[in-house]
């Protein structure tokens, strides 16, 4: 027999015990929520459309999805969830998310997505999953100029470059879904809305650059204290007639934001910027999730953007960014 097959483990020193200590705390279990009560539904999936409903996206569309990325200084996590309402009813994730890399290596940019299919719409789902992919490849045969653009803060050439950009995905979308949908296509079938960050990867560019139709937007989190100049307020949030792709909106909106090292931006569904904007614990308690230098691990992001509140059970996506700051 082996000799050091015979021997026993060592006894644990005070500090394995300590970090085994730590390693229990730190263990997920259902999702937390703020308030005196929990939401009505439970935190959990339970049933899904059905494949044989004739709708294998739907059907076969994932309760939910984690991604991330690394680049230099750079990090992003990013989750999207289907709302409680959706896991109850058996209805499919609404949302969609992209978090990509476009440009040539000297203009290379983070694309952070986000994308809201309108509930009412039956088709809202395909929209919001088409849309985000189909934009980021059209962004990325564009990303030369869009970097020029952006490194100049030439507002004029940019909302020029994103309404061409947002009109030709409109388009090469609405013949798509037209081929497919028989005898009968109506643009409120595929109503969901688009939010898009575009971060070059250079240090020295501080600029970003924010793509908007209809509601959700960006937060900005400096020292742990959220801000959201830069995301339509409260009561935009809850307006029903919200604009949305293909056809209920007038152009996109551009802004550019300029973020500081240490900053964390959130690009966000109205599933999380409305309780984010309306209650106050739970922005508090994001900040203190994510309000740090440093990214959570992405199975962490994850239970983290699950924090619950009474009444806010719609799809939930939420891409955030982190960037280190120089090591004097």
């Amino acid at each position: 027999m082996d000799e050091t097959a015979e021997q026993t483990p060592d006894t644990p020193s005070s500090t394995d015990e300590g970090e085994a200590t730590q390693a229990n705390e730190v263990v997920r279990g259902t999702a937390e929520h703020i308030g005196g009560r929990p939401p009505t539904y439970p935190p959990y999936p339970s049933t899904k459309p059905s494949v044989r409903d004739g709708d294998s996206l739907a059907a076969l569309m994932p309760d939910t999805l984690v991604d991330g990325i690394i680049s230099g200084r750079l990090t992003a996590r990013g989750v999207s969830v289907r709302g409680d309402a959706h896991r109850w009813e058996g209805h499919c994730r609404q949302d969609a998310m992209a978090i990509a890399r476009i440009g040539s290596p000297d203009t290379e940019m983070l694309l952070l997505a986000v994308a809201d299919g309108v509930s009412s719409a039956k088709r809202s789902h395909v929209a919001s999953h088409d849309l985000v992919h189909l934009t980021a490849g059209n962004l990325d045969k564009n990303a030369e100029n869009l970097h020029k653009a952006l490194v100049k803060q030439n507002e004029s050439a940019l909302n020029g470059l994103a309404n061409k950009i947002v009109d030709q995905t409109v388009g090469e979308l609405r013949a798509q879904w037209r081929a497919g949908a028989g005898p009968v296509y109506d643009d409120r079938d595929y109503a969901t809305t688009l939010q898009v960050l575009l971060v070059p990867v250079q240090e020295d560019v501080r600029v970003r650059l924010l793509i908007s139709v209809g509601d959700g937007g960006l937060h900005v989190c400096r020292d742990g204290v959220w801000t959201d100049d830069h995301t339509p307020s409260p009561a935009r949030l809850l307006d029903p007639k919200t604009a949305a792709l293909p056809g209920s909106y007038d152009s996109a909106e551009i802004r550019l934001v300029t973020s500081l090292p240490g900053d964390v931006l959130l690009l966000a569904t109205d599933g999380m910027t409305g309780p984010l904007c309306q209650e106050h614990e739970f922005a508090r308690r994001l900040a203190e999730y994510w309000g740090r230098k440093e990214a959570p691990a992405p199975s962490d992001f994850l239970w983290q953007a699950q924090l619950r509140a009474k009444s806010y059970d719609d799809d939930r996506t939420v891409v955030c960014l982190w960037e280190t700051e120089a090591t004097p």
